[in-house]
């Protein structure tokens, strides 16, 4: 047995022997681990300094739109010209897309000429359309006549300018193939106009090639996994609002409404509950199965602006949506199956939630509090996501090197056919660009787990303070035990929390890395081939789960000690152990449903934040034109992981009343030879249940 926490906590013998409550858990403290809290700040000045690299070389625009032959960005109304309508990328010589598809040629789709437009243009039967390049030089017509001519100027070119065009040179090209709007490039879609082509051989143009080849290459080069996630990540820029909404207001008025549900409906919230995390998880996966397209006709399609009955192009968007259909739909038979069994251990979860339903009665600013470490979050948020997606898109525009692809087209400021500079442009990104997102994301990770430790040690903190009190019958109390608590952890245990953090931020990086390489050995097919191989491959992940799950409670529990006894982080880890290790059945007894009613509830916010995402999201504004994003897919995953994170903030508060008061209780248990003294009368009620500690042990 470890050695009485009287004199940790507040509770000194006086001179007549008797004990006395002298300053709730507020002596015998120091700074501790405070090393740790050094390099969080050192952590913190480098994610600054990390960050405004991506602010200083990223442009966001770049994750949806391409580049045109200047260099600029398209829709960029910074650039020369001022593109700021001119959002869709057409390739003007088809000639280049048909090579560039070529399995013999070594020339890319990116080395193409390709230009700004504002819709994708379409051959005529009457007639031959064109595409000229930007008007400059000696064309003197403005931007806006240029869209309005339908980028057409040909009557204007003088005969040297004509012949380049016949030769495919420039500066106008003809409309021969048919084209339509696929997540904003100008996908050829079908074959060649007979009329335009026919058209184009008699005014004596250069052959020009049409095969299968010239409807594929653009397809593909759009729905390349770099592609995909460029404008995963544009999706979320676009859809900040419904973020914002479903990912930060809305969970943070449905924890307080849950919470404010346990304070007085404490006997009917595990039922409401469980029933509700069954309708909404198969709200979830109804969506999906809209989205998909296998109910109803509303699959989510990569052809923007309005929609044309001839063409039907697939997008890899759609298939991302039907393979996390069928997840859903496996994690739905799951949940409903676990909620019917553990029906008839619900009861028991009602009187561990009337304990904690107890303390946030009785300190009552424990509902209100977790709004500070939220707002504090969201701020970090906002400015990480703008972050994260300067770096995405940062690097320098150059243009690329294609000496041998014999290319040539007509500068109209020069007067005359350039062979030197007609290359496309690309964005040369730097070399440790996957090293600063990583690096990124690991802040983000670590920064959320800091704040969620810390919101839950001074609710540790305040608890405690309550329980150690004797609660309401104790005039020592202090008023507002919540501002108590965190001037503790500012002043003391910051670097403790800082280290916890760290801890788990550390164990899941590594988890992540090794599920990473295991999904690689599974693609390229490097498994082991003996069956013992095989057993320690698939295992080793649920292994890296179990070591996870494992440090989450240590540190949910090493916090609660931090809060108590103000002692260092591996210290307080290993009192919190022992004492568990000495009550394993009394504290499972109370805390295993109780954590799954809490994780249900958790779930429940997040799950309605999906939900309202999705309905959001399916509005005229984000299905069509300029705001159309490519898939709900990355916005709902986000508002979902947003709401989980807002959740655990708030729910954070019955967790750990939960957990401090049992812990408290067995220390107390200990130090007065197996009788609390200090335990609230419903608290004694619930773990002194003889019968049911009998049933257990056996």
């Amino acid at each position: 047995m470890s050695r009485p926490l009287g004199a940790v906590i507040g509770r000194y013998p006086s001179s007549d022997g008797s004990t006395q409550i002298d300053g709730i858990i507020k002596r015998n403290r120091k700074c501790r681990d405070l090393a740790f809290l050094v390099v969080f700040v050192a952590f913190w000045v480098a994610m600054i300094v990390n960050s405004s690299f991506g602010f200083n070389q990223g442009n966001p625009l770049r994750l949806t739109y391409g580049l045109d032959y200047k260099g600029n960005v398209c829709g960029d109304k910074h650039a020369h010209p001022n593109l700021r309508e001119l959002e869709l990328t057409y390739w003007v010589n088809p000639n280049q897309v048909y090579l560039s598809g070529s399995k013999n040629s070594q020339f890319k789709l990116a080395n193409a000429r390709s230009i700004c437009l504002l819709d994708c243009p379409r051959p005529t039967d009457d007639g031959l359309n064109w595409v000229c390049d930007y008007p400059e030089g000696d064309i003197r017509i403005s931007m806006d006549d240029w869209i309005d001519r339908n980028y057409d100027y040909y009557e204007f070119l003088t005969p040297e300018m004509r012949n380049s065009s016949l030769q495919l040179q420039g500066p106008c090209y003809p409309v021969i193939f048919p084209s339509v709007n696929v997540h904003w490039r100008c996908e050829f879609v079908a074959r060649a106009s007979n009329a335009s082509l026919r058209h184009w051989q008699v005014m004596g143009g250069l052959n020009i090639d049409e095969d299968i080849i010239i409807d594929k290459t653009i397809h593909k080069s759009v729905n390349a996994r770099s592609s995909v996630l460029k404008r995963y990540v544009a999706d979320i820029g676009k859809s900040w609002p419904v973020l914002i909404v479903c990912g930060g207001l809305l969970p943070l008025f449905l924890s307080v409404i849950w919470l404010l549900m346990i304070r007085h409906l404490v006997a009917a919230m595990p039922w409401v509950t469980v029933a509700l995390f069954n309708v909404l998880i198969i709200s979830v996966t109804m969506f999906y199965y809209l989205k998909a397209g296998w109910i109803g006709n509303d699959a989510i399609s990569p052809v923007i602006g309005p929609p044309d009955p001839y063409y039907h192009v697939f997008g890899r968007e759609l298939n991302h949506i039907r393979a996390v259909a069928i997840l859903m739909t496996l994690i739905m038979v799951v949940s409903v199956l676990t909620s019917i069994a553990i029906a008839r251990r619900i009861l028991m979860a009602t009187s561990v939630l009337k304990v904690a339903a107890k303390v946030i009665g009785e300190v009552q600013a424990l509902i209100i509090f977790p709004v500070i470490p939220y707002a504090m979050l969201a701020i970090f948020y906002m400015f990480w996501l703008s972050a994260a997606l300067h770096l995405f898109s940062s690097g320098q525009i150059v243009q690329n090197n294609c000496d041998n692809s014999n290319c040539c087209a007509y500068d109209l400021v020069s007067k005359r056919v350039n062979c030197d500079r007609c290359c496309g442009y690309g964005v040369r990104y730097t070399p440790h660009i996957a090293i600063a997102i990583f690096f990124h994301l690991f802040g983000c990770y670590w920064a959320t787990q800091f704040f969620i430790a810390s919101s839950a040690t001074v609710i540790a903190g305040s608890v405690a303070s309550y329980y150690w009190a004797r609660g309401d019958t104790s005039p020592e109390i202090p008023f507002l035990p919540v501002f108590g608590s965190m001037k503790r952890l500012a002043r003391y245990s910051l670097g403790s929390v800082a280290l916890g953090s760290l801890v788990v931020s550390f164990v899941e990086s590594i988890r992540f890395l090794l599920e990473s390489i295991r999904r690689k050995l599974k693609v390229t097919d490097i498994t082991p081939d003996g069956w013992i191989g095989k057993v320690l491959h698939h295992s080793s992940g649920f292994c890296l789960r179990c070591v996870e799950w494992t440090i989450k409670s240590i540190n949910r529990n090493a916090y609660i000690m931090i809060a108590i006894t103000g002692k260092s982080f591996c210290r307080a880890s290993g009192i919190a152990t022992e004492l568990i290790m000495n009550n394993i059945l009394r504290i499972g007894k109370v805390n295993v449903i109780g954590d799954i009613i809490l994780f249900l509830g958790k779930l429940c916010v997040s799950l309605s934040s999906a939900v309202f995402a999705f309905l959001m999201l399916d509005t005229h504004k984000y299905r069509s034109s300029h705001n159309k994003i490519s898939s709900p897919l990355f916005p709902v995953v986000v508002c979902w992981g947003l709401g989980y994170v807002v959740a655990t903030l708030f729910f954070a508060v019955v967790e750990m009343s939960i957990d401090t008061i049992i812990l408290s209780f067995c220390q107390d248990t200990e130090e007065h030879q197996g009788t609390a003294q200090y335990a609230p009368p419903l608290l004694m009620e619930t773990l002194n249940d003889q019968n049911e500690m009998q049933r257990l042990t056996q």
